[in-house]
């Protein structure tokens, strides 16, 4: 289990210790005066960011202009964008309609980056959840950070407002997510794969996306988080484009053993091998993104 109790090796923790190239905050000036508690810091991004389609939660609506802000894939410039937006302190809450407007995994991201930058191992998820609507598992990222106590723990960092508490009637500690509430996207394959669920209830409800398609461009894109390529929500490549009833055999084994090892959250060297030693998964240097308000394009990836 992805929780499970071990000592992180040194060679692990000192990988999800260090910034990749999407999780450095630039300018280290940016979080001189920044909280060293996971909580605090936590809540410091709540303050920091909104959801691009939780605005009417807050009071607002979100301009139409300002929804490709999502579409920042790295810290240094969400920060940039906060800071230019507000000049105070990161420290210092701002309004919602001040916030920077970005994704689940933008909420994810920059709490990774903050534990990273204050000596705690930490990395992204990505999955589906079981709280925002009754019946369906939503397309969603979380955080996962590393407590010598309990092992890997799953962080909702978006849920740590009343108004997403209340709205989704949410009854579990958002700093500790139980795994059958967030389900990674290898628990959400092997389960479609064995018959204990229906894929067509995996996805994004509002944007009518469903069914194992979806399911297997999440175990790529988990696989790829996990080896600190923490692409956007709508990139793909090789096997996360594919279309599921044209795999064959050999991929259908391999993403099943990338599901099994993302359930466990590793072996480290396992996660590290599935990705590096298969092109289908490996992330290349550019991406297909196929964005909600901006259409498809491909782009290509800092390195």
């Amino acid at each position: 289990m992805a929780n499970a109790l071990h000592a992180l090796e040194n060679e692990e923790r000192g990988f999800y210790l260090a910034h990749s190239v999407f999780s450095d905050p630039g300018d280290p000036r940016r979080l001189s005066s920044i909280p060293r508690e996971p909580e605090r810091l936590a809540r410091m991004v709540r303050e920091l960011l909104i959801h691009r389609e939780e605005a009417p939660l807050f009071g607002f609506d979100l301009p139409d202009s300002r929804r490709n802000e999502a579409e920042t894939r790295y810290v240094s410039e969400i920060l940039r964008i906060i800071s230019e937006r507000d000049g105070m302190p990161l420290t210092t809450a701002r309004p919602p309609a001040r916030r920077f407007a970005g994704s689940c995994r933008d909420f994810a991201l920059l709490f990774c980056s903050l534990l990273r930058a204050t000596g705690v191992p930490a990395r992204i998820r990505c999955g589906f959840a079981a709280y925002f609507v009754p019946g369906r598992n939503e397309d969603h990222w979380v955080a996962e950070y590393w407590r010598p106590e309990t092992g890997w723990t799953l962080v909702d960092v978006q849920l740590l407002a009343p108004e997403l508490m209340d709205a989704f009637g949410i009854p579990f500690d958002p700093m500790d997510v139980p795994r059958d509430r967030f389900l990674v996207a290898g628990a959400g394959w092997r389960a479609c794969r064995a018959g204990e669920a229906d894929p067509e209830t995996f996805g994004v409800s509002i944007l009518h996306l469903s069914g194992m398609d979806f399911v297997q461009s999440n175990v790529v894109r988990d696989l790829a988080a996990l080896n600190k390529v923490e692409v956007l929500p709508w990139d793909g490549w090789d096997l996360a484009e594919k279309v599921h009833k044209d795999l064959v055999d050999a991929e259908r084994r391999l993403l099943d053993e990338v599901a099994e090892t993302e359930v466990a959250g590793g072996p480290f060297h396992r996660l590290r091998q599935l990705f590096l030693a298969n092109p289908g998964l490996r992330t290349p240097s550019a991406v297909i993104s196929r964005t909600t308000y901006g259409g498809t394009r491909t782009v290509t990836l800092r390195s």
